[in-house]
């Protein structure tokens, strides 16, 4: 997706219709309806990825690829209808589509791009999930997203060695999928597979990390003793846990040994167990994030 022109621009001739177009100037996007009856059937607008947004009102981006897909061809949408459209990064805009063409489509800005900052500790998750089947590792990446987690890490350890190329390219679009289902204004990263030696570090520079182990102190107890940082990260590991070598090396690094209870946790059980709790525990703590939430009625992340 490009913002391509305004509509102030003279030189501005869009094409109508699906096969074509012709010379005559669009009407103004104020005579479009504030809301078409296709969208009012589904509750709201729906909301759509663009990497860039307009510049302001009025000005024309253009929509390719799997956007344009799930406008047409899923969700039907038509000229006049309304949409909303992210960046990722806290931008916002609604529009009104315009045209459509046989592979892109455009929208009309009606509203400068609203730019929303990220609000509350930002927690960065590291799980050990490659070995995961059956689509557990899917679950696992979706929730986090819907929680609220800034990023999510693939740890590489001696009992989960290993990810495929294809199992990330799909666990990217289960990412942009589940962003746009829980209203987030802000991308949740996926980031490449790590290995446990290049994660040491990151554990040694952070001075709020958590790691999910059998037998620690339980983990409100250990939140109660904590103070509220700016980021975060948690720490779970593979099916058969770490190795008491790796947890030692962790420990060793700074990060602080938390109990989930007294059930033995699959991993992507243990994930979102301990990511709710934190989440839930740092907005508490953290006034203006609550209220930004509770101002815009959607997750802002």
């Amino acid at each position: 997706m490009r913002v391509i022109a305004t509509l102030s621009d003279p030189l501005f001739r869009p094409s109508s219709g699906v096969h074509g177009g012709h010379s005559l100037r669009p009407p103004p996007f104020a005579l479009y309806p504030l809301k078409s009856l296709h969208n009012q059937s589904r509750g709201g607008l729906p909301r759509f990825h663009s990497p860039s947004l307009p510049s302001s009102k009025g000005s024309i981006v253009q929509v390719q690829g799997d956007e344009f897909w799930h406008m047409t061809k899923v969700l039907r949408l038509r000229v006049g209808d309304r949409v909303e459209l992210f960046d990722g990064a806290g931008g916002l805009v609604e529009g009104c589509i315009h045209n459509v063409h046989r592979s892109w489509l455009d929208v009309i800005s009606v509203e400068d791009t609203k730019i929303v900052p990220l609000k509350g500790v930002q927690w960065h998750v590291y799980a050990a999930f490659g070995t995961l089947k059956g689509g557990r590792a899917d679950w696992l990446v979706e929730k986090c997203t819907e929680l609220g987690a800034s990023s999510v890490t693939p740890l590489l350890t001696e009992r989960s060695p290993s990810i495929s190329e294809n199992r990330v390219d799909r666990l990217e679009r289960v990412v942009l999928a589940a962003v746009k289902q829980c209203q987030r204004l802000h991308e949740m990263v996926l980031n490449p597979p790590m290995t446990f030696k290049s994660f040491l570090p990151i554990v040694a520079q952070s001075e709020f990390s958590f790691l999910a182990a059998a037998e620690a102190a339980p983990v409100m107890k250990v939140l109660s003793l904590s103070n509220v940082e700016a980021v975060g990260l948690m720490v779970v590991g593979p099916e058969g846990d770490f190795t008491e070598e790796e947890v030692n090396l962790m420990k060793g690094a700074g990060a602080k040994p938390v109990g989930l209870g007294p059930c033995r946790l699959r991993v992507e059980t243990a994930t979102i167990a301990l990511l709710s709790t934190l989440m839930l525990w740092s907005d508490a703590h953290n006034k203006h994030a609550t209220e930004g939430n509770l101002d815009l009625g959607k997750c802002t992340r």
